[in-house]
């Protein structure tokens, strides 16, 4: 049970009653690193609980200082449970080396063995989300987790990130879906791709897909859209990764109000880690708006003068549309197109006045296989160099930076939340 809670009287109420009306977690990953095998079969037992439906669990050996050296090379997930049996006076030692190689928005549950109200309020006042005291049940540990993730309060777990080309043509698409893809495969993070664009977008060509359904449906709804209505109109690409897609009929116009998207990206931000808006190039109120709220902006732009005046505009609108937020990123795309004349990526991103956090040369044979395919770039080229600029990118935007162990003992990035109030 949780630590120092009493013990409930025993109602003999059926599980599948108590979870009826519970609130489903959100598509999350959870690791536990475990010391007994008794612990790793109670965690394992969770997964049958109806709320964990969305929910990737794994369990490890190795408890805390198996969780450090996983993560020294590993992205972490949005949970992390770990089993220790460290007298109390280590433990607090034993979790600043685990947030050394974590990332900043990771969550943690420690389970122990020891029931101690000192113990108990130095983690929480560190930042740990729970602890809980083994032996306990499964039904406790999937309480506790439900109220980090899907209790009333509970803050959205997804990051969105908007991809918009300063110009027609310039590959905000094709970016926007390789580096979730990347995210998918590589971090193991689950993506939701949005495509805004419901009269040309490409999100549904790219990945193979021809869904019945997508984002137009839940837009245009009649009645109110739920996270239920939600997930049945999204289509899953690989592992990992799921799809609203565009209608791309024009049948009608889709002339939209300035916060007709909000509520569906917030929906989504609240069930999937990370959000990836295709953003098509236009200017209207909607578009402003979305480009507004969205956690990270990536401005894609081939090296021409065209570009640069438009990403110049753009960069500058945002900055003042979002004074408190992050500046927008910059990708450059097309670099090396036969006669063309150039400027080169750093003087573009001096310009600007972004961070240039990736540049891809012009090869219209791989881009255009992959298009001719509905495939990514690393499923047919998986050793392209190019793929790692995806990679890149994909860390930028979630806030990763680095995953090897060097760049994360640097101190350039923040502490997991389980540890921000000792920082």
């Amino acid at each position: 049970m949780s630590f120092l809670n009493p013990e409930p009287e025993k109602t003999e109420e059926p599980a599948a009653e108590i979870a009826q009306g519970a609130r489903l977690m959100p598509r999350i990953t959870i690791q536990a690193f475990c010391e007994q095998s008794q612990t790793a079969q109670l965690i394992e037992s969770a997964i049958h609980d109806r709320r964990m439906s969305k929910v990737a669990l794994t369990t490890h050996n190795g408890g805390i200082e198996g969780a450090v050296e996983t993560y020294k090379s590993n992205p972490t997930p949005n949970l992390i449970m770990v089993e220790t049996t460290l007298p109390p006076d280590e433990i607090g030692s034993a979790l600043e080396r685990l947030a050394e190689v974590c990332d900043a928005s990771t969550r943690l549950i420690v389970l122990g063995h020891v029931n101690d109200v000192v113990l108990y309020r130095d983690l929480i006042r560190s930042g740990v989300s729970e602890y809980i005291v083994l032996p306990d049940t499964a039904q406790s540990i999937v309480n506790a987790i439900s109220e980090i993730f899907a209790s009333e309060n509970a803050k959205p777990i997804g990051r969105t990130i908007g991809f918009v080309a300063a110009k027609g043509g310039a590959g905000s698409s094709t970016f926007a879906h390789n580096v979730a893809w990347s995210i998918s495969q590589s971090m193991r993070q689950d993506c939701l791709v949005l495509d805004l664009d419901l009269a040309f977008g490409t999100a549904g060509l790219n990945f193979n897909q021809d869904p019945p359904h997508g984002l137009a449906d839940a837009v245009l709804a009649s009645q109110k859209v739920d996270q239920v209505m939600l997930d049945r109109l999204m289509s899953k690409a690989a592992n990992h990764i799921n799809l609203l897609t565009a209608p791309v009929t024009l049948d009608r116009t889709y002339d939209f109000e300035e916060r007709e998207f909000e509520q569906i990206v917030e929906m989504c931000q609240s069930s999937t880690p990370v959000v990836v808006l295709d953003i098509p190039h236009a200017w209207t109120a909607w578009i402003r708006h979305t480009i507004a709220t969205v956690d990270e902006i990536v401005i894609v732009a081939e090296p021409d003068l065209a570009s640069l005046r438009n990403a110049k505009n753009l960069a500058d609108t945002i900055k003042a549309l979002r004074p408190t937020e992050a500046d927008p990123l910059l990708v450059i795309n097309k670099l090396g197109m036969p006669r063309r004349p150039e400027i080169s990526p750093s003087e573009f991103a001096t310009s600007i006045e972004c961070k240039l956090v990736g540049q891809v040369p012009f090869d219209a044979a791989l881009f255009g296989t992959a298009a001719n395919n509905g495939q990514m770039i690393a499923e047919i080229a998986a050793t392209n160099k190019i793929n790692e600029v995806f990679r890149t990118i994909g860390l930028s935007v979630t806030g990763r930076q680095e995953t090897s162990a060097t760049a994360r003992g640097t101190g350039r990035m923040r502490l997991p939340a389980f540890l921000k109030k000792r920082a």
